[in-house]
C-alpha cells in the first residue's frame, strides 16, 4: 500500500500539467517582484502602501507579512523553485531518460509485414533487391545516417541528438533554479553613499576586511536645464588589511569607472552606479575657519533637496536653514521664521546674515554605489546555456528507417518503412525521393 502511494505521488509530481502550473505561478510571482520595489527598509513599505494599498488590497504590513518586499528570496518563492526542480527531475527520470534509452536501442524488424504497420512504408519491385539494398545503404551512409546491417535487411537512424534535447532543457532549468536559490540565500547586496576621497571596507562573514573600495572622483552630467543625465564614479579596489594594523592595504587590484548602466565586475562582485546625493557643504561664517558640515535630505521640501540648520551665534541661537538641490548651487538661506534671506553662490560672494558674512566655499557630492555579490550567477548562466542548447537539439527530428530485401527475379521486392518523431509529413515526402535515387 505504501509503495502504491509513493508511486502515485511520484506520478503526480512528474505530471507535465503540474510543471506548467508551477511555471505559471513562478512567472506571476516574478511579475509581482517587478511591480513592487524590492529589498527596501520596512518603513518604506509602510509609508508608501499604508496610504495607498497595492492593488487596493495589500497595505504595508500585509506586504511585509507575505514577504513581497523580498519576493525572490522569500520562503514561498524558493519552495516553488524547489517543487518545480523536483517535478522536472522526476519527469526526466520517468519519461525522458527511458525515451532516450529506447532510442539508443536498435530495433530489428525482420518481416515485411512488420514494416507495413509503420507510419511511412513503401514497397518496390526489384529484380535484384539485394543490390538495391546495398545501394540504399550507400546513400544512407552518405547522408549521415547511422546503420546496422544484416544480410537481407538494414536499420538506420538519424537525428538521435534530438532525444537528448528534453533532458538538457530539464537539466538547464534545474541548474538555473539552483543558481537563483543560491544567489538569493548566499548573495550580498549593499548600497552605500561614498564621497570622493573616502573609502569603504568590504568585510566577509567573519568580519575580516576582504577589499577596500576607494572613490577617487565623482561627477554628475546635467542637461541644459540642470537635470542630471548621467553619474560617473572613478573607483579603485585595493587589498584588505596590510597585516600590520596600519590600515588598508595599498596594492591595487582593479581600477575603473562606473556609470549608470555600465557596472564594474570583479571576482564575482558587481558594482553599480545607483544614485547620487550631496554629502557635505564647506562654509565660513565671518572670520571663522572653513567648516565642512554634513548635509541631510529634506524630502518634505521637495525631491532631491539637501540642507542643514546652522546657528549664527556662539550660543546656538538665531539659526538659519541652508538648502540646495545640486552641487553647483545656489544655496537658499531661510530665517527662523521661514522667510527667504537670499541666495549664496558656491565659491562666490558672501551673504550677510545676522550681521555676519556667510560664504559657501564648496559642496561635496556623494556617489550612491550598489554592490552585489551573487555566487549563483555562473550556475544561472550555465543553466540558460544548457536550456538553450537543449531547446536547439529538441528541434532536430529523430528519424528511423528499415529496409528488407525479399525474393529475386520478378518476385523480388524491397520493403522500406520509417518513423519520425516530428514533421512526419516532410519525412513522408523525403522517403520517395530517396528511393528514386536507387
Amino acid at each position: 500500500m505504501a509503495m502504491t502511494m509513493v508511486l502515485r505521488l511520484v506520478a503526480l509530481l512528474a505530471d507535465l500539467r503540474l510543471a506548467i502550473g508551477l511555471l505559471l505561478l513562478i512567472a506571476i510571482a516574478s511579475g509581482v517582484g517587478t511591480a513592487i520595489p524590492q529589498q527596501e527598509a520596512a518603513r518604506f513599505y509602510l509609508e508608501r502602501y499604508d496610504a495607498s494599498p497595492w492593488l487596493g488590497l495589500f497595505n504595508g504590513n500585509r506586504l511585509l507579512q507575505l514577504q513581497l518586499d523580498h519576493v525572490y528570496s522569500s520562503s514561498w518563492f524558493l519552495a516553488l523553485l524547489a517543487w518545480l526542480a523536483l517535478a522536472l527531475l522526476l519527469c526526466s527520470w520517468r519519461r525522458q531518460w527511458p525515451a532516450l534509452q529506447a532510442a539508443l536501442r536498435w530495433v530489428d524488424y525482420s518481416q515485411p509485414r512488420q514494416l507495413s504497420k509503420l507510419a511511412v512504408a513503401e514497397t518496390l519491385s526489384r529484380t535484384a533487391p539485394q543490390h538495391s539494398l546495398d545501394a540504399l545503404e550507400t546513400l544512407l551512409r552518405q547522408g549521415g545516417w547511422q546503420l546496422q546491417r544484416q544480410p537481407q535487411r538494414l536499420a538506420a537512424r538519424r537525428g538521435l541528438i534530438g532525444r537528448v534535447g528534453p533532458l538538457l532543457v530539464h537539466a538547464g532549468l534545474v541548474l538555473l533554479m539552483l543558481g537563483a536559490a543560491w544567489g538569493s540565500l548566499g548573495g550580498q547586496r549593499v548600497e552605500q553613499f561614498l564621497a570622493p576621497g573616502r573609502s569603504l571596507e568590504l568585510l566577509d562573514r567573519q568580519g575580516h576586511n576582504q577589499l577596500t573600495l576607494a572613490l577617487d572622483g565623482f561627477s554628475v552630467q546635467r542637461d541644459p536645464a540642470g537635470r542630471p543625465e548621467q553619474f560617473s564614479s572613478q573607483l579603485r579596489l585595493l587589498t584588505g588589511d596590510t597585516g600590520d594594523g596600519s590600515g588598508p592595504g595599498e596594492a591595487l587590484l582593479r581600477a575603473g569607472e562606473i556609470s549608470v548602466n555600465h557596472p564594474l565586475r570583479f571576482r564575482g562582485m558587481t558594482l553599480y552606479q545607483a544614485d547620487w546625493a550631496l554629502a557635505a557643504i564647506t562654509i565660513q561664517i565671518g572670520r571663522s575657519p572653513l567648516l565642512q558640515l554634513p548635509l541631510q535630505s529634506f524630502p518634505q521640501l521637495g525631491e532631491q533637496i539637501w540642507g542643514l540648520v546652522l546657528p549664527t551665534r556662539p550660543d546656538g541661537t538665531e539659526p538659519v536653514l541652508l538648502t540646495l538641490s545640486n552641487e553647483a548651487g545656489p544655496v537658499e538661506v531661510f530665517g527662523a521664521d521661514g522667510r527667504s534671506l537670499g541666495q549664496i553662490s558656491v565659491g562666490g560672494d558672501p551673504l550677510e546674515v545676522g550681521g555676519l558674512p556667510l560664504r559657501v566655499s564648496a559642496v561635496l557630492p556623494a556617489s550612491g554605489i550598489l554592490l552585489k555579490r551573487d555566487p549563483g550567477v555562473p550556475l544561472v548562466y550555465a543553466g540558460f546555456a544548457l536550456a538553450l542548447l537543449g531547446g536547439g537539439f529538441s528541434l532536430v527530428a529523430t528519424r528511423q528507417l528499415w529496409a528488407i530485401a525479399e525474393g529475386t527475379g520478378e518476385q523480388g521486392r524491397l520493403h522500406v518503412a520509417g518513423l519520425c518523431n516530428r514533421n512526419l509529413t516532410a519525412f513522408a515526402a523525403e522517403l520517395p525521393e530517396l528511393l528514386t535515387r536507387l
